[in-house]
């Protein structure tokens, strides 16, 4: 069908993004979409199945599958603006006169925390460029406050640790939502933000965990996550004898993505994570050595620093380009028009090759495709 469509395969040396597909799904994952493909399921019960099994297996309070760690903003939002009450929930993302205001550090702002603002949350940010206090947080939180948002972007000079938000945000009754979507491996990740005391943690499925891209998960305390669940595209309230649904309702998981990302889930834990970091090393170093007699550039194995796709933990290959003649956007543009199109990121003049995506020997093609480049320069 690709082939059909005229869509060609690519190489990622770029990273678990969600505009390249997120992740590959492993057999074991798609047999388990196939079995739910073929039957019907109570949806609700399928959920609450699953959120069961998941919650059983990390020994968190509860989960809940979601399309997407997005998805699970807008809903981990939705659900401290609402508490839990459908009268409230069914206003939602009309929030005039409810605690609507998300505390987030300045520091913290990305493209990503609009999503906070579809629940009908007003953004309140918090500290300075180059700073967030203590007192910044206490002195930001008032009645109106109905969550604190914090961004794993770790390492990042000035910004107030979690433990600390929390602290400070649990002392004012206030919970604390989480974003860690692409913060796996390591693998202690899934539980680590929720065992520091934060409410409401969200990851992608479509990444580390090899789940379907359109997947995620929210994992927390029982009473703000059955908020989600019923915010969510099952559930709807009796208005004034008028049917409404909730802000859920565009936020569809399949029946298949369900079980897909159940899955995927109990493979991951169960990978062995020194030996794929082996692998990961393992392809890095070669390009590495593949381009070390080209005087063209210099190419090293390093530890990504914040700017760079996550998670940070795995190892990169930067090239530096050591003559005028080459340049790292001119590497990575014939990179991708070549056949098959490799894709890999640029920054300050320098080309960056993510191993975390390299099936089976494709770090050889990488390298051989860099050198044949490198010898028409």
């Amino acid at each position: 069908m690709l082939e059909e469509l005229g869509v060609k395969p690519i190489i990622n040396a770029n990273g678990t993004l969600t505009v390249l597909g997120g992740s590959t799904i492993p057999d074991e994952v798609f047999e388990a979409m196939r079995e739910a493909s073929k039957v019907y399921l109570d949806m609700p019960q399928l959920h609450a199945k699953a959120g069961e099994f998941i919650a059983k297996l990390l020994k968190v309070e509860s989960a809940y599958v979601v399309n997407g760690a997005a998805a699970g903003l807008v809903l981990s939002a939705a659900a401290c603006i609402s508490q839990g009450d459908p009268s409230k929930a069914a206003l939602l993302p009309k929030t005039q006169g409810l605690k609507n205001e998300v505390l987030i550090q300045k520091l913290h702002r990305n493209m990503y925390d609009h999503n906070l603002e579809l629940a009908g949350a007003k953004i309140v940010e918090v500290g300075g460029d180059h700073e967030t206090t203590e007192a910044d947080l206490e002195n930001a939180v008032n009645h109106n406050t109905a969550a604190v948002a914090h961004f794993v972007y770790d390492p990042q000079k000035g910004v107030l640790p979690l433990d600390k938000v929390i602290e400070i945000a649990h002392s004012r009754g206030i919970p604390v939502i989480v974003d860690a979507a692409a913060e796996l491996p390591p693998v202690e990740n899934l539980t680590k933000f929720y065992k520091m005391g934060a409410d409401l943690v969200v990851f992608s499925g479509g990444k580390d965990i090899g789940a379907p891209n359109d997947t995620g998960v929210i994992l927390g305390r029982k009473k703000l996550v059955d908020a989600c669940v019923m915010l969510g595209p099952h559930s709807y309230i009796d208005v004034n004898s008028n049917t409404k649904i909730f802000i859920g309702r565009p936020m569809k998981t399949s029946k298949e993505d369900v079980l897909g990302f159940v899955a995927a889930l109990k493979r991951y834990v169960e990978l062995d994570q020194v030996e794929r970091m082996r692998e990961w090393q393992g392809k890095a170093n070669y390009i590495v050595e593949a381009l070390a007699q080209n005087g063209l550039v210099k190419a090293r194995v390093i530890t990504p620093t914040k700017g760079s796709p996550r998670p940070l933990c795995i190892p990169r290959v930067e090239i530096e380009p050591a003559s005028p003649n080459v340049s790292a956007g001119e590497l990575l543009a014939k990179l991708r028009n070549g056949s098959p199109p490799i894709y890999a990121y640029t920054r300050e003049n320098r080309l960056y090759l993510n191993p975390h995506c390299l099936k089976k020997d494709e770090e050889k093609i990488v390298a051989s495709r860099l050198l044949e480049i490198l010898n028409t320069l």
